[in-house]
């Protein structure tokens, strides 16, 4: 059986030490590092399964480690900051973290979310079933390749962009709350403001060039949530 490593980029050195602890109790290996260019060495040399990472860290910052990651590589990212600010938090999701705790925090909790941000990437990557495309007019949706055409133009989305434009779609018409969304895409039930999902929301009709389209893809139900149009 595959031994799950986790990678801890944090320049407070105890910080680190007390998250590998707790982890290593766990059966997880555990990598550290303390600056974010060398975060993103190991990631490219090294099968990395998760990664815990601070914001604000020598020579490369959390914010910028995320967006090459992005790039490349899908795997679960939990924020570890002691920016506490809503804007921080909602900053740091639509940019591609799943996850965000500020510090101080507990071990316990951060086990329980590493877990959880882990069982729900397992899920999520098992190839067992055989989704069939969702086609709106020009629009394309193949979740087995999670990717998403329109007209024949591939269209780039973030991970979490995917899965909310997936999720109403795959019920036209039924209005999702702003809090169901968050609950069911980030698989988890505490919830950072609404902006988180609006935000997302936001860059997802500019990438599906709503502003050109008369018939707008995804609705907004105000004061209710939003739901799929097509």
């Amino acid at each position: 059986m595959k031994c799950i490593s986790i990678l801890i980029a944090d320049d407070e050195k105890e910080i680190a030490d007390l998250i590998a602890i707790h982890l290593g109790k766990e059966g997880y290996h555990v990598i550290k590092v303390s600056d974010g260019l060398e975060a993103l060495h190991v990631i490219q040399t090294q099968s990395i399964d998760l990664l815990i990472l601070d914001i604000m860290m020598p020579k490369m910052d959390g914010y910028e480690v995320t967006r090459h990651i992005r790039e490349q590589y899908n795997m679960p990212i939990i924020f570890l900051s002691a920016k506490t600010s809503d804007f921080d938090k909602v900053h740091g999701l639509v940019i591609g973290a799943d996850d965000y705790m500020t510090k101080p925090f507990t071990p316990i909790e951060l086990v329980a979310r590493v877990n959880a941000q882990l069982r729900r990437f397992t899920t999520l990557n098992q190839p067992k079933t055989n989704k069939s495309h969702l086609v709106f007019g020009g629009l394309v949706i193949s979740p087995d390749q999670r990717a998403v055409t329109l007209y024949g133009e591939n269209i780039e989305l973030t991970p979490k962009e995917f899965d909310i434009l997936y999720l109403l779609a795959s019920h036209p018409k039924k209005v999702y709350s702003v809090e169901n969304i968050f609950l069911q895409v980030w698989g988890d039930a505490y919830f950072v403001g609404g902006n988180t999902v609006m935000v997302h929301i936001r860059t997802l009709r500019k990438k599906l060039k709503e502003d050109k389209q008369k018939n707008k893809l995804i609705k907004t139900v105000w004061g209710v949530g939003y739901t799929f149009n097509g």
